[in-house]
């Protein structure tokens, strides 16, 4: 039998148990980060978290809340959109307990957000999934050398390096990985430089410039450097963040969170040699795999083995409004998708003047 707990009642120690033996585990499902998450975006919710526990030890977890929106009130997974693999945590028998125990859920209804294809919630729960991203999966399966031989050509690895070479003819470039919750912190405010500079003039879907959502991350990457999980490879010049890239590392896996680029050096692919940088760094520590959890970036998804996209499931809906609110959001992420697919609406989508950028190709030429 279910039952509902406070996310802070829960030992992290056990939580942290059931994520990481799930088969596709979730740094994104860990005790400090949804309760980091929950203490910057949950207000005006409430909390949702079901657990079965047997023979007095937790054995299953659903980690969902409550929220408004526009009116409504939403069941989501805890972290919506930032819930990347989410899923029902424990084994089968648990997860059958508690993805049943959601038929007396108090929201108009589900948006659960980041299910992984094949995933427990999205097989037992009826609802109706939409593709969201792509999230190209690379597999660290024999030396660094052989996979950068294997995805680039001989031609653009040379020009790879060229790049690099010319970077450092403007001064000194070094690799700069952060790990102790200090050092974390302080590249946390780099990232935070460079991506508001990336996206200057540009439409920002995240909340990577706002200040709660600052506030959340140094919160949760502080948390989880200290349990040598969470990292920010930076590149530097002179001294000088000029690329970074954010990850968690969980069970031998490496999740490429956040990547940024000065782009005043994008001459030089910063944001790419920081990429490679990492991944050769994560085959010398001895990782299974580099998952990116979206984009569709060409090095990205040339670096990649296969795509295992992330899913949103809507349903579970209780009322009137709940049944139309699903047919609408649905509706919607369908048209945002179909809008991505053409170029020039692409770019006013992301908030760049096609004008602005017909004048830069034509400059190029």
């Amino acid at each position: 039998m279910s039952e509902r707990v406070a996310l802070d009642e829960l030992e992290a120690r056990d939580w942290d148990a059931l994520v990481r033996a799930a088969p596709r585990p979730s740094p994104f499902l860990l005790h400090a980060w949804l309760a980091a998450w929950w203490s910057h975006y949950g207000e005006g919710g409430e909390l949702d978290v079901r657990v079965v526990r047997r023979n007095g030890r937790l054995a299953g977890a659903l980690p969902l809340c409550v929220r408004p929106r526009r009116g409504l009130r939403v069941l989501e997974f805890l972290g919506a959109e930032q819930a990347h693999l989410a899923d029902v945590l424990g084994d089968p028998e648990s997860a059958s307990l508690l993805t049943a125990s959601l038929a007396s859920h108090a929201a108009d209804f589900a948006d659960l957000y980041g299910l992984p294809a094949g995933s427990r919630a999205a097989t037992l729960l009826p609802l109706r999934l939409v593709a969201r991203v792509e999230a190209p999966v690379l597999d660290l399966d024999r030396p660094w050398e052989e996979i950068y031989a294997a995805k680039f050509s001989a031609k653009t690895r040379q020009t790879q390096r060229r790049k690099l070479r010319r970077l450092e003819d403007e001064g000194r470039v070094q690799f700069r990985l952060a790990e102790t919750p200090d050092d974390v912190v302080r590249a946390l405010g780099e990232s935070f430089r460079l991506h508001e500079l990336r996206w200057r003039d540009r439409r920002d879907g995240s909340d990577y410039s706002t200040e709660r959502g600052r506030a959340f991350q140094h919160a949760a990457y502080r948390t989880l450097a200290g349990q040598g999980i969470a990292r920010v490879l930076v590149l530097e010049l002179d001294g000088r963040a000029i690329a970074f890239n954010c990850h968690l590392v969980l069970e031998g896996r490496l999740y490429s969170h956040r990547l940024g680029f000065d782009p005043a050096f994008a001459r030089f692919s910063p944001g790419l040699l920081c990429t490679l940088d990492m991944c050769e760094r994560a085959v010398s520590e001895g990782l299974t795999l580099v998952e990116w959890l979206g984009g569709d970036e060409e090095y990205k998804l040339q670096l990649a083995d296969r795509l295992d996209p992330l899913l949103e499931g809507f349903g579970l809906a209780r009322t009137l409004r709940g049944h139309a609110a699903v047919g609408v959001r649905i509706a919607a992420v369908q048209a945002r998708q179909r809008l991505k697919r053409v170029p020039a609406l692409r770019r006013l989508y992301e908030g760049r003047p096609v004008r602005r950028r017909t004048a830069s190709a034509y400059a190029a030429r």
